[in-house]
């Protein structure tokens, strides 16, 4: 007959597994990065802190973005940021409209939203 022993309980919890973008404090995601840039051939060889610095610049770059757009949007007394407010901020802003100077901010589903843009070779 098996009894079960008496052990003592331990008192340690166990760790839970942390992702690479929580252990440096940032939302972006850091693991999709590290899988997107080798596969650009940006360079030959990538040190494993490129995915945490490229997240930490790019989440940097979100929050102005959106905080410039959240004054628009106070601006224009509205509660939501839309993607006019987005555009306003970054045409407003000198930086940052020479930093996306060749791109365009997507309407969404709205009626009378613009047209993709063509690609390169059409």
């Amino acid at each position: 007959m098996s009894r079960k022993r008496n052990l003592p309980q331990c008192n340690r919890h166990k760790k839970h597994a942390l992702s690479c973008s929580s252990r440096a404090e940032l939302q972006f995601p850091m693991s999709s990065l590290d899988c997107v840039l080798p596969g650009g051939q940006y360079a030959q060889r990538l040190s494993s802190h490129t995915p945490v610095f490229l997240a930490g610049v790019l989440e940097h770059l979100m929050a102005h973005i959106l905080e410039l757009a959240a004054r628009e949007a106070r601006n224009s007394r509205k509660v939501r940021i839309t993607p006019e407010h987005v555009q306003r901020a970054l045409n407003n802003n000198e930086t940052l409209s020479r930093l996306f100077q060749a791109s365009s901010v997507s309407r969404g589903a709205e009626e009378g939203a613009e047209e993709p843009l063509p690609e390169a070779g059409q």
